[in-house]
């Protein structure tokens, strides 16, 4: 026998067997004076919403089940929205930790933790020119932020945008108020009106985890205390690295223990280095105009390096400095006069909604 032949008299068989169960099968009976479809129109009629934007599902009944102890089943409507839902959430807390310790805690009841973790990196993003938030941070440091909600039409719920935040470190204050301005630059700005947005920015890896300080340490290769003339940033090879600010590439190779590391000239006279590159960013060659957080290389273990991270540098006058002095920045482009008045009302709302959350 053939395989085709063997298939057609499977087919046929199971064919047969579905037949006599269908035939086999008692049809349901309707309830006495039922029409299924009146009571389906009637159900639909009667029940369904106004808005034209609402989809409606409308069970048909009632129906009698021809088994014993029939089951009746009443009309059932369920109504469903495609359009999304928004509110505004206001989160505060204390850093005991981590910000995102700290949002995971406070906002765990009103938000998914993907939304509170991306809400933990947006606030890091709002506050990158001011503050590195792998390192500013110190317990009892406070926080608030008014965010606005999203439910999409699926249930999925997300952080549709950051309306404001402010920010207590170590006693100074900081407020971020998103504001559109005709003329200065930026989505965020300050108490004073000034954009957050300046010429530098406080990290050059996004997502980072600081694992030494500016100081002297003992090396990890050479084993003596040397002075640590920068700070290192711990992260996975292949990370990007982005130049902290607008700049012309004068150095770009190999260079003794840094491995392969990569000098930036800025306009101020200040020299970013960033070694330990696992390698260079597409184009960055001596020369070549960088914009600020542009790509200028991936992470790696080059040179003295025991394990994979950036160790950044910045040069003042040829002499290292500091980053987290040399880099505090006060603030960017102000808003125009003309939006003083509109920017001053919207800043009232927002900090008064944020210290009835918080009080």
């Amino acid at each position: 026998m053939t395989v085709r032949s063997a298939r057609v008299i499977t087919y046929s068989v199971v064919g047969l067997f579905a037949c006599i169960a269908a035939r086999m099968t008692p049809p349901l009976a309707r309830a006495p004076g039922t029409d299924v479809l009146g009571a389906f129109a009637d159900a639909s009629s009667a029940s369904a919403p106004s808005a034209t934007n609402e989809l409606i599902a409308v069970a048909p009944g009632p129906l009698v089940v021809s088994s014993p102890n029939a089951l009746i089943a009443s009309p059932v409507v369920v109504f469903a929205s495609n359009e999304a839902k928004v509110d505004t959430l206001t989160v505060s807390g204390v850093i005991q930790s981590s910000l995102f310790s700290a949002l995971d805690k406070n906002a765990d009841q009103s938000l998914p933790r993907s939304a509170r973790a991306e809400l933990a990196f947006t606030l890091a993003d709002i506050f990158e020119y001011r503050v590195d938030m792998s390192k500013d941070l110190q317990v009892g440091d406070r926080f608030s932020v008014l965010v606005e909600r999203l439910q999409k039409p699926n249930g999925a719920v997300i952080v549709s945008k950051i309306l404001g935040a402010r920010l207590a470190l170590s006693g100074n204050e900081m407020e971020a108020i998103r504001f559109t301005s005709s003329r200065a630059t930026g989505e965020y700005f300050d108490g004073s009106g000034k954009s957050l947005r300046a010429s530098f920015l406080r990290a050059p890896v996004a997502f980072r985890r600081i694992s030494s300080r500016f100081g002297g340490r003992r090396h990890p290769v050479l084993g003596i205390w040397r002075r640590h003339k920068g700070q290192d940033y711990a992260a996975a090879s292949g990370t990007p690295v982005r130049t902290i600010g607008d700049g012309v590439v004068v150095f770009a190779g190999r260079k003794r223990g840094y491995g392969n590391v990569v000098d930036i000239r800025h306009r101020n006279g200040f020299v970013s280095r960033y070694g330990h590159l696992r390698s260079f960013g597409k184009g960055v060659r001596r020369g070549a105009r960088v914009t600020i957080g542009s790509t200028i290389g991936a992470v790696g273990m080059t040179g003295l390096a025991t394990g994979p991270h950036l160790h950044f540098e910045l040069l003042v006058n040829g002499v290292q400095r500091d980053p987290r002095l040399a880099l505090q920045m006060k603030g960017g482009e102000p808003i125009p006069s003309s939006e003083r008045g509109v920017f001053q009302r919207l800043r009232t709302r927002t900090l008064g909604t944020l210290a009835l959350a918080t009080n």
